[in-house]
């Protein structure tokens, strides 16, 4: 009779134990919060580790992140405003960077690239101060502009105050139809070309509008790309 009972107990106990294994172990897999929260937790650790090196790949692509293609017979550039006060103007030549902070050859008032059209060569990069500097230099660099070649501007801070009708009438020369329009800080973005016969394409320009500036006293920058027709004679 003990031994029955004895039985009896062992075998009710094992069901027990089995039933709490049985138990246990439906809940560690399907309904434990912790092991979902750390799945969770794992996967976004993941995606922002996946977009970290997405960035790091493209801050290391360089300064022209807006790299373009263009045909055999033509040169491509990409340009960029400056931004405030705080950053300065980019140019890039078949996606290389030719003027910009990176290079220290960029400065506040207008910024300037002039491209040997024929050979894709960059001839001279020079900025003229258009608040406290002299208009001068920058129209001795317009009038020895070669035919053949293409020029490229961008505004940083403030590119108009001494930008005199001399100045605006050999940018209009080159293809402008905004620099007669360029106000205190406006931004400014131009390709032209040495006696060019029309009106260039390839300009933008955003005025200073207190009301919608994005950097209160500045607009937002803007930016200009295409492909630049090699000169043939």
């Amino acid at each position: 009779m003990r031994r029955a009972n004895l039985s009896r107990c062992l075998w009710q106990a094992l069901m027990a134990l089995v039933l709490l294994v049985i138990f246990f172990t439906v809940f560690m897999q399907q309904g434990n919060p912790f092991t979902a929260e750390w799945r969770r937790a794992v996967l976004k650790g993941a995606d922002i580790s996946n977009q970290a090196s997405k960035t790091s790949t493209k801050a290391a692509a360089g300064p022209c992140v807006k790299t373009r293609d263009c045909p055999e017979d033509h040169f491509s550039f990409y340009i960029q405003s400056g931004a405030a006060n705080v950053v300065a103007p980019k140019i890039c030549i078949q996606n290389k960077l030719v003027l910009g902070a990176l290079l220290n050859n960029a400065g506040v008032g207008i910024n300037v690239v002039i491209l040997n059209a024929k050979t894709g060569e960059v001839v001279k990069t020079a900025h003229f101060d258009m608040y406290s500097g002299d208009v001068n230099p920058l129209i001795k660099l317009l009038k020895s502009v070669e035919k053949g070649s293409a020029v490229l501007m961008a505004s940083y801070d403030e590119p108009s105050s001494k930008l005199n009708e001399d100045a605006k009438k050999l940018i209009a020369e080159l293809g402008s139809s905004a620099v007669h329009l360029l106000g205190f800080r406006d931004n400014w973005v131009f390709v032209g070309g040495k006696a060019a016969a029309v009106k260039s394409k390839f300009e933008k320009v955003l005025k200073n509008d207190h009301a919608n500036n994005k950097y209160e006293n500045w607009p937002e920058l803007i930016d200009l790309e295409g492909c630049i027709p090699k000169y043939m004679e």
